[in-house]
């Protein structure tokens, strides 16, 4: 299901580009696809590492631990890395890991063991100038750190470059923590900007790193976060919610639905009539079925694939303007970036010139992007691919590939 979505929204690029069947097959094939099973104290798990394209560089893509996790959502997941990493113009292809698993059925010594076996499994595979992964949903910098360390001892040599969003003292960046949501919330200011507008409603579905980063930054900002939800459920207040005692009863208790304010599930808070709905959980959420159903004249996809390919058409039909996951949590991707550049150089960032860099990165992607979509009368969606398969495209012909 995935990967349909994928290659209906390839599909429509070909046709607005004119491509043959030659590009469409460089575009659709991927340059490596691993799979392994990985033992732990008697269980197997299923893992995957896959990297899609690698024209403009190496593989570059994070680790999931997940149930859901198959070899259909890990293309899909590197394929739009290559798309991202594009448009971003970052030196970068795309590539994806996950392992198949529930990471709460586990012990933290579990959880490491596990984590020590996928590396063991794929080191052959990474590498700072090969591939390079990073963390993504149910991994984490102490999750990097242990990967890095089975890697070194592998190799016998400090690599550090060889993986992003890794603890700070094994030469992680601050500033990687919260770049999915600087880069996101970046976007949602730009599109302010475009609309004119200076007071806004926002439910934000998703509390984990990216959903309460970019709802903490609104609400400093200004604006009025009237919904959370997580795995559990959300909360609904008109008024506007308090973030900061939000997340207090998030960690006390693991879920936001604990906190004093009107109860809502998911499906409702998709459902509410605010300024802007920012997706921050997990794929398919929006689809054919719901969209007709959603009230928010403005969607920012801060997870990856959170509408459907069925959804967008939708949406785009009765004017909702999507933000896509590659031009919108582009930040973490570019914070790993800047990461792997001071890893292989030996440089060390001034925090406020990563904002910076960060900042301008963001704004001229949006700008590329809208710019396009606007000329062409096309969704936003559509013109960030259709600008990013150029580049790839154009990488491919300097090879000679194509």
């Amino acid at each position: 299901m995935v990967f349909e979505n994928i290659t209906s929204t390839l599909n429509k690029v070909c046709d607005i580009l004119e491509l043959g069947q030659v590009e469409r097959k460089v575009l659709l094939d991927f340059k490596r696809i691993k799979r392994e099973k990985l033992e732990v104290e008697g269980k197997k798990y299923e893992a995957f590492r896959i990297v899609h394209n690698d024209s403009l560089g190496p593989g570059k893509g994070g680790i999931r631990y997940h149930p859901n996790v198959c070899e259909d959502e890990v293309k899909s997941l590197a394929f739009w890395m290559s798309i991202k990493n594009s448009l971003a113009g970052l030196p970068y292809g795309g590539a994806k890991g996950g392992v198949k698993v529930n990471p709460k059925d586990l012990l933290k010594e579990q959880i490491e063991k596990l984590s020590r076996a996928y590396v063991r499994a794929f080191h052959e595979v990474f590498g700072e100038d090969t591939d390079v992964p990073a963390p993504d949903v149910y991994t984490d910098s102490e999750i990097m750190g242990w990967m890095l360390d089975e890697y070194e001892k592998i190799k016998g040599e400090h690599r550090p470059g060889m993986i992003t969003g890794k603890p700070l003292v094994l030469g992680g960046l601050e500033f990687r923590k919260d770049s999915t949501s600087k880069g996101g919330y970046v976007v949602f200011r730009e599109m302010l900007s475009k609309l004119g507008k200076k007071k806004v409603t926002i439910a934000v579905q998703g509390f984990g790193n990216a959903g309460y980063n970019f709802a903490k930054f609104a609400d400093r900002g200004g604006f009025k976060v009237v919904a959370v939800s997580d795995s559990k459920g959300g909360i609904y207040n008109k008024s506007g919610l308090d973030i900061d005692k939000v997340k207090e009863a998030k960690d006390k208790t693991r879920s936001v639905s604990k906190h004093e304010a009107k109860k809502i599930t998911n499906e409702e808070l998709l459902e509410l009539n605010v300024d802007f709905l920012v997706l921050a959980a997990m794929e398919n959420q929006v689809t054919k079925d719901n969209a007709n159903k959603i009230k928010a004249k403005h969607i920012l996809e801060l997870a990856n694939g959170p509408v459907t390919s069925e959804a967008d058409r939708i949406l785009h039909g009765k004017g909702t303007k999507v933000m896509p996951d590659i031009l919108a949590n582009a930040g973490g991707v570019i914070g790993s970036y800047f990461e792997w550049v001071q890893n292989k150089t030996g440089n060390i960032f001034e925090e406020d010139y990563l904002e910076k860099r960060l900042e301008k990165m963001m704004k001229e992607n949006f700008q590329k992007v809208y710019d396009l979509h606007t000329r062409k009368k096309i969704d936003m969606r559509t013109a960030a691919y259709v600008i990013a398969v150029q580049r790839i495209l154009e990488a491919e012909k300097a090879r000679g590939n194509l």
